[in-house]
């Protein structure tokens, strides 16, 4: 039996209502744990979608994630292949490596919200309100990290600064790659609901400082979490 029939005839279907978090956990364990070798290729989509017993956009998100930290490679036409068993601390979300934007995002998203409380409208504070009811109820992985992504890009646009509005806007992309990593190995979308929720209270009721404390502490479990995946305890100056 090969190494991945062997690993597939030890798994079981799906069951978790979090189905893309499950499968990324699954096949991820058996990456590192040495199981599925480096330069194994992975089953086809399909395959693995009848093996887990989810759809096949479950099996996409899971393997971009995958690929996100590293450890695999999906070549056109050819399929997905195990690159390595260790993610290493050059990871990238596109254009931007995951060090960038930990070092990046305290610079520009903390003073965005301490001025969000100073200067947000009405119609801003009702949207980022919505916000934080929509990311409470959606247990959705990927439509989650949407949600996030508009959360944070209101609380830049709500700054009135628009070059805090512009770079949260250029690195969009980056930010919902790293936020749906950092939820596929950390499961922290409830955690980080509350979080959000502090930042809307603190920005409701027009405290600067709030804001800011609640931003701060709000990057600072994300850093915790990315930190760890890269295999650094601390980001390099």
């Amino acid at each position: 039996m090969s190494e991945v029939a062997d690993w597939l005839s030890d798994t079981s279907p799906i069951s978790r209502k979090n189905a893309a978090e499950a499968v990324f956990e699954d096949i991820r364990s058996a990456i590192t744990s040495g199981r599925l070798v480096v330069g194994t290729r992975l089953p086809a989509e399909s395959q693995l979608a009848v093996h887990y017993g989810v759809s096949r956009p479950i099996i996409r998100e899971a393997l971009r994630s995958l690929q996100t930290l590293g450890l695999t490679q999906t070549r056109t036409g050819s399929g997905t292949y195990v690159l390595t068993s260790t993610p290493g601390p050059e990871l990238h979300y596109g254009g931007y490596s995951a060090r960038d934007l930990i070092e990046a995002r305290p610079f520009i998203e903390v003073p965005a919200a301490g001025w969000a409380a100073l200067r947000r409208t009405e119609q801003q504070l009702v949207r980022l309100l919505e916000l934080c009811d929509e990311m409470d109820r959606e247990e959705d992985p990927l439509k989650w990290v949407t949600l996030d992504s508009e959360f944070h890009s209101m609380i830049a646009e709500s700054s009135g600064n628009a070059v805090f509005s512009k770079i949260v806007s250029d690195a969009r992309d980056a930010l919902m790659r790293q936020s749906e990593l950092v939820n596929m190995m950390a499961q922290r979308r409830v955690a980080s609901n509350v979080e959000h929720r502090r930042i809307v209270e603190a920005i409701a009721a027009a405290s600067e400082e709030g804001a800011i404390a609640a931003m701060e502490a709000h990057l600072g479990q994300v850093k915790r979490v990315v930190t760890t995946i890269i295999g650094e305890d601390q980001p390099h100056r």
